[in-house]
């Protein structure tokens, strides 16, 4: 009765808008939140560093092998009904790992809570595209980037203040009102599943997928530790690949198959993917290593250091609702093209930093990265979105935000790879250096890995610029 008489208001579609961004915002944000909870965790369950980095690892391997799965039962289910069952898993994971006390149980109901999270991420979009008109998608989505930046920006802040006035578990209480409130949200608000798909379910396909994601994840993640050339590490490749063939040999001979392979032959969808992938990649380098260098090699205070990586997200936020806007009105390839080509000098310049780097340099360099995120992200959500079928929206949804995650794993293991080979090439041959030849071979290995970096952001503005 109330859903009835909700669906005749004006501001309806909106209403739908808030119970999505409540997901989008609580799954970015803890997604950012519990780094800061890991020295206290480590402590407090008595393990080591090496061990409670699973607890942040579980989460990212567990969301990125299933955003495909959970799109693809959204198309099936209904995206309602998955986007209530995203946030029951999330908020049930979240009341187990507060209550957790050794780190196997919390690695284990992570995994519980980032299966939550991956349906949430997965239908989010799907959402959102289904109950707007093809004029207000920009808009919308650009509204939807503000959301994740400011989930990603008030992450490690809100963290912070919950682990010194209530201890480590709160950082996981937090989330427990705002996921009854999201449920609510969904089964007063959103609109019933309607036509569903009688497809059954390819679970061969998903275990395969799942299988090779894993196995692909753990080597990019710990290659620098394995070492790159390791038989462990070699594996860990090897099993992928072979899985990864068989599965895609598997999802080309059966009738209903968990991931439509025939989407990527729409180029605009494929292009759109590769240039997001490519633009997370190219801003981990960044966020990866950049506070190594402001508080290792300039010795600026962690307040200093989240001030001048918060410039980022700021402006990103300023800017991703403008540019959904505009991109309802000119079209994606301006804006992303533009966006991407900001970033890459964004990098450059921060590639080029040395010791004596002002701090108004260093910010302006991450607001100009973030402008170009602000300007590249909406339009191209909005240009993959639009490009298929709304049967396909829940897998095109999974895909999309698959694409965002790998890249950001891949980002962060290109860095540090980088960065290890330069900073051990330049050391080579010294049994004891100096502090300023240890500097000095981080700034090597810094520069390198971010001109690579800018490399990727240009190779993806290129790609926007024929994505049609």
């Amino acid at each position: 009765m109330m859903q009835a008489k909700l669906q005749n208001l004006s501001y309806y579609k909106w209403l739908i808008f808030g119970v999505v961004a409540t997901g989008s915002f609580m799954a970015t944000m803890t997604a950012s939140i519990v780094n800061v909870g890991l020295p206290p965790i480590t402590a407090a369950l008595h393990t080591d560093i090496a061990t409670a980095q699973w607890v942040v690892t579980a989460y990212l391997l567990v969301i990125t092998s299933l955003l495909p799965l959970m799109g693809r039962l959204g198309d099936i289910w209904g995206r309602r009904n998955l986007y209530g069952f995203g946030f029951i898993g999330f908020t049930a994971g979240s009341l187990m790992c507060g209550v957790a006390n050794s780190v196997s149980m919390l690695i284990g109901f992570r995994v519980l809570q980032a299966v939550g999270a991956a349906a949430l991420m997965a239908n989010s979009m799907a959402l959102i595209t289904s109950c707007f008109p093809q004029s207000e998608r920009g808009k919308v989505l650009g509204v939807i980037g503000t959301v994740v930046a400011l989930g990603s920006l008030s992450g490690p802040g809100i963290g912070g203040l919950l682990v010194e006035h209530f201890g480590w578990h709160a950082i996981f209480f937090v989330n427990i009102p705002v996921g009854l409130l999201g449920y609510a949200g969904v089964r007063l608000i959103l609109p019933a599943d309607r036509d569903l798909s009688r497809e059954r379910i390819d679970y061969l396909g998903a275990a395969l997928f799942t299988a090779s994601m894993v196995s692909f994840l753990l080597a990019l993640s710990y290659g620098t530790a394995w070492g790159w050339t390791s038989l462990t590490t070699m594996s860990c490749v090897g099993f992928a690949l072979l899985v990864f063939g068989v599965f895609i040999w598997y999802e080309t001979r059966i009738e209903q198959p968990m991931l439509e392979l025939a989407i990527f032959k729409n180029i605009t969808f494929s292009a759109g993917n590769l240039a997001g992938f490519l633009s997370f990649t190219a801003m981990f380098t960044n966020t990866m290593l950049l506070p190594f260098f402001l508080h290792d090699v300039l010795a600026f205070s962690p307040a200093k250091t989240g001030l001048i990586m918060s410039a980022f997200p700021l402006v990103m936020a300023v800017t991703a609702p403008v540019s959904g806007t505009l991109s309802d009105r000119v079209g994606p390839v301006l804006l992303t093209t533009a966006g991407l080509s900001l970033m890459a000098i964004g990098l450059l310049v921060t590639a080029k930093l040395q010791l004596d780097a002002t701090l108004w340099l260093i910010m302006g360099a991450q607001a100009l990265m973030g402008l170009g995120n602000g300007l590249f992200q909406s339009p191209n959500n909005n240009s993959v979105m639009s490009a298929v079928e709304p049967r396909q929206l829940g897998v095109a949804g999974g895909i999309n935000a698959l694409a965002r995650n790998f890249g950001m794993v891949c980002g962060t293991a290109v860095a540090v790879a980088i960065l290890e080979y330069r900073r051990v090439a330049y050391l080579s041959g010294l049994s004891e250096p100096t502090a300023g030849q240890q500097v000095a071979a981080f700034m090597t290995g810094y520069h390198d890995a971010l001109l690579v970096g800018a490399g990727l952001a240009v190779l993806g503005a290129l790609i926007s610029l024929k994505r049609t």
